[in-house]
């Protein structure tokens, strides 16, 4: 290789690289938006139709017991997919509670579906130092939620019907008890 192909080569990987990095400070700089009630609204969920059934998985409880197949059957279920080291998961895991206590009963109920692979010893934790007590919470302990429910990413929001399938999907983080999101739910509840 000669000196002036190797200046060459040099300066393409430095308009290369000079251009990589002034993209990846751009994105790195922009600041994040809050949630808002705005961001939540009639058209937040994508509709899933026909009704899609869930997929067979092993989930557990904080305890390490098997749920049951039905676990998310008998009520409408917003099944939450979340996990400790995703911020956005972690900041909308308190509206989630709120949730729960709000319109939790026979008829709706929160789960939130942690897919670390920590289990238990890395969730209970998190548990108790946010003071999270009621939310339901289960576990993905096979490690198979992510490719078997299809997920793009975290947080990702599965809504149930009765019978357990997905009738809606909301991908990314949201304000759960928010006047907006409450309203929408009573609504798919029949106005509960």
């Amino acid at each position: 290789m000669t000196i002036r192909t190797m200046a060459i080569a040099a300066a393409v990987c430095a308009v290369l690289f000079g251009g990589t990095w002034y993209a990846m400070r751009a994105l790195l700089t922009v600041p994040a938006s809050p949630v808002s009630p705005s961001v939540v609204s009639l058209g937040a969920f994508k509709e899933v139709s026909p009704p899609k059934p869930l997929p067979a998985l092993a989930w557990t409880d904080l305890d390490g017991a098997p749920l049951p197949a039905d676990a998310v059957r008998g009520r409408m279920t917003l099944l939450n997919v979340w996990a400790t080291w995703c911020a956005p998961c972690v900041k909308e895991m308190p509206a989630l509670e709120r949730l729960q206590t709000q319109l939790g009963g026979p008829g709706f109920g929160v789960v939130a579906l942690s897919v670390d692979r920590g289990g238990a010893h890395q969730v209970k934790p998190f548990l108790e130092k946010t003071g999270l007590s009621r939310l339901p919470i289960a576990l993905d302990m096979p490690g198979a939620a992510m490719q078997a429910l299809e997920l793009r990413g975290l947080p990702t929001t599965l809504l149930l019907d009765a019978e357990g399938r997905e009738i809606a999907r909301f991908e990314g983080a949201a304000e759960w008890d928010g006047p907006a999101m409450v309203a929408e739910l009573r609504k798919r509840m029949g106005g509960v």
